[in-house]
């Protein structure tokens, strides 16, 4: 797929020098634009002998000044979305006016920062001069947490979206890289200024139920009283007041929405991080969530299941559609849980499709993670069972 500032391929073959150079090439070919930005590519573990070589012949054969990206063990090009079948995906873009940084972080740097000062020294870039961060992490070897807290509070309100690499889960190995280098640890943040920024649609895969409610009571991850009612008895008048159908739906997929920015007239979706419901105890009344919830917040359950999944995509996607109106997307980086794909909706290519059918045509590459990267509110989080879909666009 390619249109005038983009051009995704699917290499479906074994290592193959020759070929992949004319692949390459035909690749740049048939982009229009004068020159390449910036290339994403993501490989399956079935080339991690061969990805230094990679890199070095697609950067050479397809004129690619900044070429980033990560393992995984599924890829996404265009409107299709590959999960068994190895191969390595390619996404080569113009963008007019954007100037690209590249910074590679690392574990021991995440234990040695002290403050918002340390990572702009590291970076050589204050907040005012980022428009917003891509990023591709290794899960094993990096506290992805602490880093992404460090992060926001480091460029406090710049979007910060991409995803943690998968590979050969039972070695613990992935890959990320950067320009002709592999590394097994560690992550880069690419950093997009100029003329070019980043537009965000996350979603969590879930869908509201019941009503939006305030936490009154809350200790750690445990909430204790909502609208000064038990946790557990407002839990469950929310559950028995479904649909017999919507009941059997729930059973199992209940989560927790909590409301990041306050100030806001009203909620809708995408204003609520979704995380687990853990557990529920009827003799003390509270509720344990994945999550350290503050009194005062607002709170709405969620049921996540393919329907909700493709509900919430569906009308977060026409959200983005009229909010971004006539401006050009230059392309796209799509990151989608593991979990996500044929093992949810029973079907392939369901998130990249509906982008496409909804956004598109633009050129869109993207892999599946062991866990999503983007912003909801004014924060950037980790998140799971979500596509965190990074849109380039001009500023």
């Amino acid at each position: 797929m390619a249109n005038d500032y983009s051009a995704v391929s699917h290499w479906r073959s074994a290592f193959d020098e020759s070929g992949l150079q004319k692949w390459a090439e035909e690749l740049r070919a048939q982009l229009p634009a004068p020159r390449v930005s910036l290339g994403l590519v993501f490989m399956t573990p079935k080339f991690f002998s061969h990805a230094a070589q990679v890199l070095e012949i697609l950067r050479v054969h397809a004129q690619i000044p900044l070429l980033v990206g990560c393992s995984s063990t599924g890829l996404i090009t265009g409107a299709e979305e590959v999960e068994e079948e190895a191969g390595l995906a390619l996404g080569l873009f113009y963008l007019p006016g954007a100037e690209l940084l590249a910074h590679r972080f690392t574990q021991d740097k995440v234990e040695e920062a002290e403050g918002p000062e340390f990572w702009h020294a590291q970076t050589g870039l204050a907040p005012d001069q980022v428009n917003g961060w891509l990023v591709f992490a290794d899960p094993f070897h990096l506290d992805c947490d602490s880093w992404l807290k460090h992060w926001n509070e480091a460029y406090a309100r710049v979007p910060v979206l991409g995803g943690l690499a998968s590979g050969e889960f039972s070695e613990q190995r992935t890959q990320i890289y950067l320009n002709g280098e592999v590394h097994e640890e560690g992550g880069i943040a690419i950093a997009f200024r100029g003329e070019v920024a980043l537009a965000s649609v996350i979603s969590q895969g879930c869908t509201p139920i019941g009503e939006t409610w305030t936490i009154t009571r809350a200790e750690r991850n445990l909430i204790h009283e909502i609208g000064n009612r038990p946790a557990y008895q407002v839990l469950v008048e929310t559950f028995n007041s479904l649909p017999e159908d919507d009941q059997k739906k729930a059973r199992g997929n209940l989560f927790i929405g909590l409301v990041i920015n306050e100030y806001l007239e009203e909620f809708r979706r995408g204003d609520f991080l979704i995380r687990n419901l853990l557990g529920a105890d009827p003799n003390s009344g509270c509720i344990a969530v994945g999550a350290f919830p503050r009194t005062g917040q607002t709170l709405q359950f969620q049921r996540r299941d393919a329907a909700a999944a493709t509900e919430d995509l569906s009308a977060l996607l026409e959200s983005a559609r009229k909010r971004l109106g006539e401006k050009t997307i230059f392309g796209g980086c799509l990151c989608c849980c593991n979990g996500r794909g044929a093992r949810l909706f029973g079907r392939a290519s369901h998130d990249a499709t509906a982008i496409q059918d909804l956004l598109g045509p633009f050129g869109l590459a993207g892999f599946f993670c062991n866990g999503e990267i983007g912003p909801v509110g004014d924060r950037s989080f980790l998140h799971g069972y979500t596509a965190s879909l990074a849109l380039f666009l001009k500023k």
